[in-house]
């Protein structure tokens, strides 16, 4: 694994990628609301898609505090793209393509080995720290619903 996840109460590293239409998308913009940074390993896998499947199917825990979904994998736009499409899903998918896994590095996510991000979860807060992470272990879903938890707390909505 490549560089070290940032911590909870720690600033977020900023980064820039495109997303599934090719336009940029830079974590700074979303500045004065929360921010959920997913991290899977590949399009189209089982895992990954039940996981951002919950996501598209619970929206309304996100769009309810006004929060930004970023969901970021090693795979090439046009990939997240076709991705995108079958799944329906309407948050932005962003290719960590080139440099390869650039940003999963940064974020301590980054599986050297096979090439792919790992299952890590970020949420940060309007000022951009870290108040939530996880990072799962090969093969094992993460509980999105501990998701709405977070952000319940971060933004004073009471629990879910």
């Amino acid at each position: 694994m490549g560089g070290t996840a940032p911590t909870v109460g720690e600033g977020a590293p900023d980064f820039e990628l495109p997303n599934q239409y090719g336009e940029p998308v830079r974590l700074s913009s979303f500045l004065g609301r929360p921010v959920v940074v997913i991290f899977f390993p590949f399009a189209f896998s089982g895992i990954c898609t039940g996981e951002l499947c919950e996501v598209r199917e619970g929206w309304d825990a996100f769009a309810d505090v006004d929060c930004e979904v970023l969901a970021i994998s090693v795979d090439s736009k046009f990939a997240q793209r076709a991705y995108a499409a079958a799944e329906g899903y309407e948050f932005s998918l962003l290719a960590d393509f080139w440099p390869h896994g650039e940003v999963a590095r940064r974020y301590g996510v980054f599986d050297e080995r096979d090439g792919m991000a790992l299952r890590g979860t970020f949420i940060m807060d309007a000022e951009g720290v870290v108040r939530y992470r996880v990072i799962n272990p090969r093969g094992q879903a993460r509980d999105i619903a501990e998701y709405r938890r977070a952000l319940a707390q971060i933004t004073g909505t009471g629990a879910p």
